[in-house]
């Protein structure tokens, strides 16, 4: 394992926009390629309906066809308490619970309250206890709403503790319409993490205007170990308007290995995961580096 841990969410958030749908096959081709390349954690679907995410409908089917992978950390998304009703019968590693810091994307993405949504993960969080299943709880937009503008530093603390003092096994910290800046970052991040102690706290990263690696160098250096990306930078919400895909797997990567900083990636393999994400997504990914790498190989570039 490598001084940070990469979480790929390529077959989750990055598919989960994607018009025409992606074949459960492809979809466990693309896990086990980034497996292979040594990534141990990956978000691999979400129980959402199915009507309001048709790409994730094959969510039982992907979790049946993975469970016996070895040394790889299953994750999904769950929206409510139906949802973990669904994914707590599969051979999982970890439910992923999603909370707004603002009431509008909350309602527009969840259809609850911010309060509502906080009980019903008190729900889901004993059950999961019981049934011994680690638990994520997210919180999107905290650097900034598209419905809202920005976001309140001490609403997405407030939420923070909450979960910290529930005790939940992990906390991400989401930038879901890549609007964050380095320096906001860095603040944000270095209290939450004073908040969270000992519990791990990841960060999820969109590079919708390309500040993707320069926030998550800031996240680094603010003392986050946990980075979530997508292969190729592919994916984005469905809920919010104008976000572009999410910083690409194989760009941080690519950096933290040039710092001397370990990551237990095998960044060859890592590239052809990406091209293949890539060639699963219609829209323009926005991952650089395999870009620069072909051209390299070309030897058109150092």
């Amino acid at each position: 394992m490598g001084e940070v841990t990469i979480i790929d969410v390529s077959p989750r958030d990055g598919l989960q926009i994607e018009p025409e749908l992606v074949s459960t096959e492809q979809k466990l081709k693309l896990i086990n390629m980034l497996a292979d390349a040594g990534i141990h954690k990956v978000e691999v679907t979400s129980f959402v309906h199915p009507l309001k995410v048709p790409q994730m409908a094959d969510a039982s089917d992907v979790l049946q066809a993975i469970a016996d992978r070895k040394g790889l950390e299953t994750t999904a998304l769950i929206p409510n308490l139906k949802g973990y009703e669904r994914a707590k019968d599969h051979s999982l590693s970890e439910v992923n619970w999603v909370s707004a810091a603002t009431e509008t994307f909350n309602a527009k993405n969840i259809g609850m309250s911010i309060e509502d949504n906080m009980s019903q993960f008190l729900i889901v969080l004993d059950e999961a206890k019981r049934d011994g299943i680690k638990t994520c709880f997210s919180v999107a937009v905290s650097f900034g709403c598209p419905y809202e503008g920005d976001v309140d530093e001490e609403k997405v603390l407030q939420i923070v503790r909450r979960v910290k003092e529930a005790g939940v096994d992990r906390i991400g910290i989401a930038d879901t319409i890549g609007i964050a800046t380095p320096d906001h970052v860095e603040r944000l991040m270095k209290r939450v993490l004073d908040i969270a102690g000992d519990t791990p706290v990841a960060i999820h990263l969109h590079d919708t205007r390309g500040l993707g690696l320069a926030n998550a160098y800031m996240a680094y250096r603010a003392g986050v170990r946990i980075f979530e990306t997508s292969a190729s930078g592919i994916g984005g919400c469905p809920f919010a308007p104008g976000a572009a895909g999410n910083l690409a797997t194989e760009d941080l990567v690519y950096l933290f290995e040039r710092m001397n900083i370990p990551t237990g990636v095998d960044f060859r393999k890592l590239l052809g995961a990406a091209d293949y994400a890539a060639s699963l997504s219609t829209k323009n990914p926005l991952g650089r580096i395999r870009h620069v790498e072909k051209q390299r190989e070309k030897g058109k570039t150092v």
